[in-house]
């Protein structure tokens, strides 16, 4: 990771300092602690990112039985329903898969302290699979501008030359293309349409956002909705996070000169060449994902999903039940639980110590 807002030095400064000063206020807040030692009580609700909703469901399992007295709830309603929630207080902190805008960071928090903002902690880093379910068809390139026009609706038939000339040994029927997208604000869409917007500006004219653009195509709600309408529709192609595509074929994405297909290794790969987001504040992690990557052991089309909470708590007792779970969540062992559950890339160590060293600032 090109830490150039967080360096190496400070973090491994404030990571010392946590190994002193934050034991007392973890105490109890791993789930391979023993469950009888944790001081830990209370009720923790959270909603946001639907992609890490096996993730969040394998963690919640794990810090629950470590904690027994800790209630954790986790609505995967979708990110900009998340981070709405977790702005006007109703969540202690929220899931997103795209980071808190310098809008909605200049705004106030309901759940932080008066004085208190909220931060972006990566967690959470998976591929986003481009799903697709046509007859006949097992395998499928597609290079950003095709893609882009698939989404826009200029391109409409799967036997378009565009799509024929990527794929000279795939039968392609003369059926019409159903491109299906997010219907409700999505970070998966996001960083779907940044990808687009970085790699095919002349086809995609919009940016990046968690509204998609356009009127083409048919919208879906939630990550669960995506999938299930691409797996019982007729000709579809959509894009949801990759631990959620089962059995649907997966198209291979043109980097440089080859067509690489995702995996957790390429996601992670992409995520550790890219730079922090310039102009935040020195405890806030946003990742600028480097979307015009032509490294092909690099897969550019990924989303990072992050905590979303704040320097202080109005409730102290909220901040100290924030801090060990998100602490867990982020840890060595919460990433593998992740990794197990739902096939995604484990932050990296410089990473991991980071979000580590900005936790022990969180009360």
């Amino acid at each position: 990771m090109n830490f150039k807002r967080y360096g190496r030095p400070a973090v491994i400064a404030i990571v010392a300092a946590l190994a002193l000063s934050s034991c007392a206020a973890n105490e109890g807040g791993t789930a391979s602690g023993d469950a009888a030692a944790s001081t830990l009580t209370g009720t923790l609700n959270a909603a946001g990112a639907s992609s890490m909703g096996a993730a969040q469901t394998a963690w919640i399992a794990e810090f629950q039985k470590a904690n027994p007295d800790v209630t954790v709830n986790y609505d995967p309603t979708g990110s900009g329903a998340g981070r709405e929630a977790f702005i006007s207080g109703g969540t202690a902190f929220a899931g997103s898969d795209s980071y808190l805008s310098d809008e909605e960071l200049a705004g106030t928090f309901a759940s932080c302290a008066p004085t208190s903002k909220a931060v972006n902690l990566p967690v959470y880093i998976s591929p986003i699979a481009v799903v697709f379910n046509v007859e006949g068809v097992t395998d499928l390139n597609v290079d950003s501008d095709t893609l882009a026009k698939i989404f826009a609706g200029t391109i409409t038939t799967w036997n378009d030359p565009a799509l024929v000339a990527l794929n000279p040994d795939a039968t392609l029927p003369s059926s019409a293309i159903n491109a299906v997208h997010r219907s409700d604000d999505s970070g998966t869409t996001k960083n779907f349409t940044d990808y687009l917007f970085q790699t095919a500006p002349s086809v995609w004219t919009a940016k990046g956002a968690d509204t998609f653009p356009f009127q083409s195509g048919e919208g879906a709600q939630g990550t669960s909705g995506v999938i299930s309408a691409v797996t019982n529709g007729v000709g579809t192609i959509g894009y949801a996070d990759a631990s959620q595509a089962g059995d649907l074929g997966t198209a291979k994405l043109k980097v440089g000169d080859e067509f690489v297909a995702y995996t957790p290794e390429a996601a992670a790969e992409v995520v550790a060449g890219s730079p922090l987001v310039e102009g935040r504040a020195a405890d806030d992690l946003a990742v600028n994902i480097n979307r015009t990557t032509t490294n092909p052991a690099e897969y550019p089309l990924v989303l990072v999903s992050y905590a979303l909470v704040c320097n202080e708590y109005a409730d102290a007792e909220q901040g100290a039940l924030v801090n060990a779970y998100v602490s867990y969540i982020a840890s060595a062992e919460g990433q593998t639980v992740a990794e197990d559950a739902a096939g995604v890339a484990p932050l990296t160590a410089e990473l991991e110590a980071s979000v580590a060293a900005v936790l022990a600032t969180v009360k």
